[in-house]
């Protein structure tokens, strides 16, 4: 097989334009393999050189390469260009950086175009969590902020994430735009730097760890904690914002605990895939701990562990996000207040701010949609381990003001003998059990999704009510009593996926209610498994 000319031409431009060595060399050594026939150089070259990344609403995604697909310094200089183009005011921009491969000298270049395009540069001294970078975007009124991260994707991809005015992240169409704005920078070459940036002293930094230690409302501060960084940059940062909120009997999962872009301990670094947790769990049961913490890599995600009776398990996004949700409506004093989540998760918040007198809301997935779901948002989760308790000063998901909080709910339930379980319990009593699970249907035919959709659409089961949810998404709600399916192509990978949840009121018996719960949910996960198929 060849090396298509076209290809060839754009490799040949895309090395001349790019302005590191290490890059340059990188791409030239695989198109000189491609240029002598080696097919394996070929493919790599075709995908090194696929792209460009695209700009989404989460910024960019990709593996730490050379070419025009991939995270490098060219890209993300013309990314940084075409983003400082298309702001309409010049001002402060807060740039930050996870600990990835790449992510400083990332950093450093986004800093170095943004100064040189005349804006008032304030980079973090140091790998520091997305959160922190959020918080000062929103403290200080910036115009915008750009984090390096690629959150909780493998060891080889980093990213770059950007925030607003206000501190939250971008919405459509302001993703196209952007992405225009880049597509129209001539060269990273051609990109005017300077160095004339600021580094934010640690006063700043403090200010994040200021506004956490003041989030408990319980006086209870006796718990053991476990808790894992998971090789990321929230280790450091938990320990002291929990250490200034008065839970000092932390321990950290010693291996894990240094930031490392090789994750060496986990096969995926996200505390949702199964086993991701395990030295976490391992550790809370040899220290008879009251409660497990795990970050992701970056620290906007919080997941929850729990002792039950057969030992330590990881509670899922949704217990976590109605526990919090329940203890800060119980305590929050502002007049009207809102709590919302994504129209995939469970439905048993609503039934908890009814009971608190509260206004809810459901929005699409993803906290860009989260923060806006309204005035007075006092509280807003996603299943996915996202959670905001603290939305006037982070406008964005915070896992370690969650790790804060879930410390302060903890420690007030053992005050009194109880546990994070028993609360669930009560929930459900009062609420009902609400199951939550999800059937994802892997498809490498991209077609079948909208195929399974358009099917889904026409010919609905006959004993459930369908619905589509918003005109612009592919969303689709199945309803039925005490079921609700939906039904959307994963927005990440080619899947299609249904999140389901059954409710089972409780008559008498609590047991006996989660029992009849976990029946209907294992009939409509195989039910559900047979319509998503092609």
């Amino acid at each position: 097989m060849s090396l298509p000319p076209g290809l060839r031409d754009a490799t040949f431009r895309w090395i001349a334009d790019d302005p590191d060595e290490a890059t340059r060399t990188e791409l030239q050594t695989i198109l000189a393999k491609a240029m002598s026939g080696d097919e394996n150089a070929l493919e790599d070259l075709r995908d090194r050189m696929a792209g460009p990344l695209t700009f989404g609403t989460a910024g960019l995604r990709g593996p730490v390469r050379a070419g025009s697909n991939g995270m490098n310094r060219a890209v993300v200089i013309r990314t940084t260009a075409g983003l400082a183009n298309w702001l309409t005011e010049k001002g402060t921009v807060y740039v930050g950086r996870d600990a990835r491969h790449g992510s400083q000298d990332f950093a450093e270049a986004a800093a170095q175009v943004l100064a040189g395009a005349g804006f008032d540069v304030r980079l973090l001294p140091r790998p520091l969590p997305t959160p922190v970078l959020a918080f000062l975007v929103r403290k200080h009124n910036a115009v915008a902020g750009v984090q390096i991260t690629a959150s909780h994707n493998p060891p080889a991809d980093n990213g770059y994430k950007l925030y607003l005015r206000g501190g939250s992240q971008i919405v459509p169409p302001e993703d196209r735009q952007i992405e225009q704005a880049i597509a129209q920078v001539p060269a990273a070459v051609s990109v005017p730097l300077s160095t004339n940036y600021r580094t934010v002293d640690e006063e700043q930094i403090d200010e994040y760890l200021q506004r956490i230690e003041q989030l408990p409302t319980g006086t209870a501060k006796t718990l053991k904690v476990a808790l894992t960084p998971m090789h990321g940059v929230g280790g450091q940062t938990a320990v002291e914002a929990l250490r200034r909120a008065g839970f000092t009997d932390v321990h950290v999962v010693r291996a894990q605990a240094v930031p490392d872009p090789e994750f060496p301990t986990v096969d995926f670094p996200n505390p949702e895939e199964p086993g991701a947790a395990d030295q976490l769990l391992k550790l809370a049961g040899d220290i008879d701990a009251d409660l497990a913490i795990a970050l992701d890599p970056d620290a906007d995600r919080c997941a929850l562990g729990v002792k039950d009776a057969d030992g330590w398990r990881m509670l899922r996004g949704d217990e976590t996000g109605v526990l919090l949700g329940s203890l800060v409506l119980s305590t929050v004093d502002r007049l009207d207040p809102l709590v919302a989540t994504t129209i995939v998760s469970s439905s048993l918040l609503k039934s908890i701010a009814a009971k608190h007198g509260a206004r809810y809301a459901e929005t699409l997935t993803g906290f860009k949609w989260l923060v806006r779901a309204g005035e007075g948002l006092v509280f807003a989760y996603e299943e996915a381990l996202g959670n905001c308790v603290d939305p006037e000063y982070v406008s964005d998901k915070d896992g370690i003001s969650a790790a804060v909080v879930a410390c302060d709910l903890a420690a007030g339930l053992k005050a009194s003998g109880r546990t994070l379980l028993d609360a669930l319990d009560q929930l459900a009593t009062e609420h009902g059990v609400h199951l939550t699970d999800q059937v994802s249907q892997r498809l490498t035919d991209l077609s079948l999704i909208g195929k399974v959709m358009a099917r889904l659409r026409a010919t609905p089961p006959d004993d459930f009510a369908t619905e589509d949810l918003l005109p612009d998404a592919d969303v689709l709600r199945l309803t039925a009593p005490g079921v609700r399916v939906i039904v959307r192509p994963s927005g990440t990978e080619p899947k299609l996926k249904a999140y389901l949840e059954v409710v089972e009121p409780v008559a008498e018996s609590l047991p006996d209610a989660k029992a009849k719960a976990r029946q209907r949910m294992a009939e409509l996960r195989e039910r559900v498994t047979e319509l998503v198929m092609p």
